[in-house]
């Protein structure tokens, strides 16, 4: 069966977003590379040096990739949220405060009928999340 895992794409702000990501859940990067660092010079668009053309961490067997774009592609991110789990409810509020600081909340922490625990929220570099902890027994049909 295959797996699936998310890539994120920056503006610039990859490493500084993706280190903060490893701090926040309590991991390591994986991998870290610079377009300048890049064995073929062709796969560095100019202006590019600094900018990362990849980088990983692991979630518990889960990837999360990301790069910057390359200079001049900058975009918004938009569409998607990434969602974490956990088990303890207790666990979620922390996380969740660590994620919305500096960034935007759209829904506090607060039971729902699937979770103890769930928020929605927007961290400082415009990546969406939501965490939930807890979960309920689906209602019957």
């Amino acid at each position: 069966m295959p797996m699936l895992d998310s890539y994120l794409f920056f503006n610039g702000n990859c490493a500084e977003a993706m280190n903060f990501y490893a701090k926040t859940l309590g991991v390591k990067l994986t991998a870290l590379m610079k377009y300048g660092d890049s064995p073929d010079p062709q796969g560095c668009p100019a202006g590019s040096e600094d900018r990362v053309m990849h980088t990983s961490l692991v979630v518990d067997g889960r990837n999360l990739m990301a790069s910057d774009v390359p200079k001049g592609q900058e975009k918004p991110i938009a569409g998607f949220a990434l969602s974490l789990f956990y088990d303890k409810p207790s666990d979620v509020q922390p996380i969740f405060d660590a994620l919305s600081q500096g960034g935007s909340v759209q829904m506090p922490v607060g039971d729902t009928f699937w979770a103890q625990a769930f928020g929605m929220c927007t961290d400082k570099f415009g990546v969406a999340w939501m965490v939930s902890g807890g979960a309920k027994n689906p209602p019957p049909n």
